[in-house]
């Protein structure tokens, strides 16, 4: 991770330009606040990004991230003219540079707790790397989701990485060739969208999908979330001794003890995510 936790135990949302950030309960709210950049990443919007979901992963109060946006536009992908060096002035952001460059697919990939997407607009090029990170996606009908690099003389190389995971190669390298233009209910049939929900009843269903999820223990979540990155870096014939040690790792939380307990006295679990 770019920030250690000593770096990222401070949040504090005046410190932040292009994102707004809110905390409700144990859910972390962030949203992407550069609309007159349709949300476009640049350097300053990816440390932000970057600072704040450190802080997600590292503090155990936060149990799920919600990922929003301001404006008609849920993300454009990177704003290229700032990474050509022609970007905004400086915004005055007060959050501290990484310790390297980050990287959002890994963001997203090692936040190792649930992440909501909530898109209420298009989704476009590496807007994937935040949606395509996410354990779920809701979509607004009517919003469209498109990889257009191939008609800029670009590929969407960290995009394909993060689009493997959830789509077939064939469909996920014609998509990349012919930069098509998907409905929300294509990209649900193509496994990037979880639901499709009418634009009025979006927050509704967001709500109730994070009361789901935040009802269950958030330390076998996380460390669920863990394992399932983790199998990828085991070879095949050492998975189970490593789901196994998992398994065993989670045995040993409060969390467990509590759920078992629970289970014994026919009573409602009270989490404490450790």
């Amino acid at each position: 991770m770019p920030y250690s936790a000593a770096q990222c135990q401070r949040l504090e949302p005046s410190d932040f330009v292009y994102l707004t950030i809110r905390q409700s309960a144990h859910v972390l709210h962030i949203t992407l606040n550069r609309p007159h950049k349709r949300n476009a990443f640049d350097a300053v919007l990816s440390k932000e990004l970057a600072y704040a979901l450190c802080h997600a992963r590292y503090n155990p109060a936060v149990w799920a991230v919600v990922l929003a946006a301001e404006g008609p536009v849920f993300c454009a992908g990177a704003d290229l003219k700032a990474f050509a060096g022609m970007g905004d002035p400086d915004p005055g952001s007060k959050i501290p540079d990484p310790k390297e460059a980050p990287i959002l697919g890994d963001l997203f990939r090692d936040l190792h707790k649930p992440c909501i997407a909530r898109v209420h607009g298009d989704v476009f090029a590496g807007g994937f790397l935040m949606i395509g990170g996410c354990t779920h996606v809701l979509a607004a009908e009517g919003t469209r989701f498109g990889l257009p690099e191939v008609k800029r003389g670009i590929w969407p190389f960290q995009v394909m990485a993060t689009l493997s995971e959830l789509m077939p190669a064939r469909q996920l390298l014609d998509w990349c060739m012919r930069g098509a233009i998907l409905s929300a209910e294509e990209a649900q049939a193509r496994g990037l969208v979880t639901e499709v929900v009418s634009a009025d009843a979006l927050d509704q269903r967001l709500e109730a999908l994070v009361a789901e999820i935040t009802a269950q223990s958030p330390s076998a979540i996380r460390l669920g979330l863990e394992a399932w990155y983790g199998m990828s870096e085991h070879p095949e014939n050492e998975r189970h001794r490593y789901l196994h040690a998992m398994l065993q790792k989670t045995l040993q939380t409060q969390d467990a003890q509590e759920g078992l307990a629970a289970f014994r006295e026919k009573r409602a679990p009270v989490w404490k995510g450790e």
